[in-house]
């Protein structure tokens, strides 16, 4: 397929640089192709092959990261080493564009159009960058939104249960992502996490905590932060220590050593010499309060909440939660039922309702909690924060989930402000204050 992209905003595209008119631009993909061919008459046209030449870009080394959970955090690990590896990466996802340790663009899509993408190599690659970081989601990979880019690596994190509004099924989802593995590019894939996927053997790798992998951990700690000992095919060994907390986050550091290993080849040592300076994502596991210990994350599935709970089972653990409106209904029960299975206690509240009755995505979730006890349930999300905070207890970790670094709540198309983590420190503040 062929897609009209108008070009306005895009300076760079339509300079003389570009020898091409009118203003707007056909990409010929094959996503578009029909609705090309039927046009009467064509207007210039480019492949994203072609513009990719055009604009000099095969030497910018592209790493694509594609999971469930994990693309944010592993992205930008591995932007955080190679930056102090002394590289030069910029990278796109969903906290925005960077590079040089600037934020060039806010926030937007995990994977934006092809056209976005490539000018955004296109700039990244005018200010000297060597390699383009970049979270794959599957509705860019199912809508062809990679088409034409090659990737010097490709990486997996895991595959469990997400946007099955959009996939319909949960094999439908694991298909779409087992496509990005298909062809012979190199790749890094979670042992641990393969029987979720098919992949492509030829140039793949692996990293794994329990299975046998090119990347093995040998032992680790998860006190304190994160300390683990691992091992590269069989011959080198190395150990490196993070602030960062959780299990999940073990596999994504693993994930991120060995994607920079594959791409430098820098020895195992030395990239783990720099895991230390990476200290995360902002709103994934990020600790706001160390006492209490509150935690605020991402994770919006049943899954990712199980990462996220399983982590600090250490821990009694309180949780606040609830489901975005307008998205996958089926979660919802499951979501409540993860709560149940780890938490001492639980405070199921409004996330993004968006256009739907907070009331009601609130009955689906508590579908999952029957019988349980120490369940709260109000649409109020300011409320459940503080009820949470004032029936913390000794040893209590609480974690609020689902919205993560998001500065507000949408509530029927409106984005009203509200930030987690600023509740927090109010509530906190207040209650220093009065004691």
């Amino acid at each position: 397929m062929k897609v009209p992209f108008n070009l306005k905003g895009y300076q760079a595209i339509t300079d003389d640089t570009m020898l091409l008119e009118p203003e707007t631009l056909f990409l010929k993909t094959a996503q578009n192709r029909h609705y090309y061919e039927a046009l009467a008459s064509t207007p210039p046209a480019i492949t994203p092959q072609e513009l990719i030449a055009l604009w000099g870009l095969e030497s910018l080394r592209v790493v694509g990261v594609t999971g469930t959970n994990g693309k944010t955090t592993v992205t930008a690990a591995i932007y955080s080493f190679l930056l102090d590896l002394g590289e030069k990466p910029a990278l796109q996802g969903t906290r925005g564009l960077f590079a040089h340790e600037q934020r060039l663009e806010s926030k937007h899509m995990t994977t934006p159009s092809i056209l976005e993408t490539l000018y955004n190599m296109k700039q990244t690659h005018a200010l000297g960058c060597n390699y383009f970081i970049m979270e794959v989601s599957s509705h860019a990979i199912d809508q062809e939104r990679i088409e034409g880019i090659t990737f010097a690596l490709k990486v997996h994190t895991n595959v469990t249960s997400d946007h099955l509004d959009y996939h319909k099924t949960l094999e439908e989802y694991r298909r779409v992502k087992s496509r990005f593995f298909a062809d012979e590019t190199p790749k890094l894939l979670n042992k641990d996490d393969l029987k979720h996927i098919t992949y492509n053997p030829i140039g793949a790798q692996s990293y794994g905590v329990d299975e046998p992998a090119t990347f093995k951990v040998q032992a680790f700690s998860l006190l304190n932060g994160i300390t683990a000992g691992i091992k590269y095919m069989h011959k080198e060994e190395a150990l490196f220590a993070s602030p960062m907390v959780g299990l999940f986050n073990l596999f994504n550091l693993m994930a991120a050593v060995g994607s920079v290993v594959m791409l430098t080849g820098r020895s195992l040592q030395e990239v783990c010499d720099v895991v230390g300076y990476f200290a995360g994502v902002s709103g994934r596991m990020e600790v706001v309060s160390r006492n209490p210990l509150v935690i605020v994350d991402f994770a919006h599935t049943a899954d990712g909440m199980v990462q996220v709970l399983d982590s600090i089972k250490e821990r009694d653990i309180s949780v606040v939660f609830g489901a975005g409106g307008n998205r996958d209904r089926a979660k919802r029960p499951r979501m409540g039922a993860v709560a149940g299975k780890f938490a001492k206690k639980i405070y199921v509240t409004s996330d993004n309702p968006r256009d739907e009755v907070p009331e009601m995505i609130l009955e689906e979730i508590l579908v999952g909690l029957r019988g349980k006890d120490h369940v709260t349930a109000t649409p109020d999300r300011r409320l459940a924060i503080k009820m949470a905070l004032e029936a913390l207890e000794p040893n209590d970790a609480l974690l609020i989930l689902g919205k993560g670094d998001e500065e507000y709540q949408e509530i029927k198309g409106v984005k009203h402000p509200f930030d987690d983590r600023e509740v927090v420190r109010e509530f906190l503040a207040q209650s220093h204050a009065d004691a």
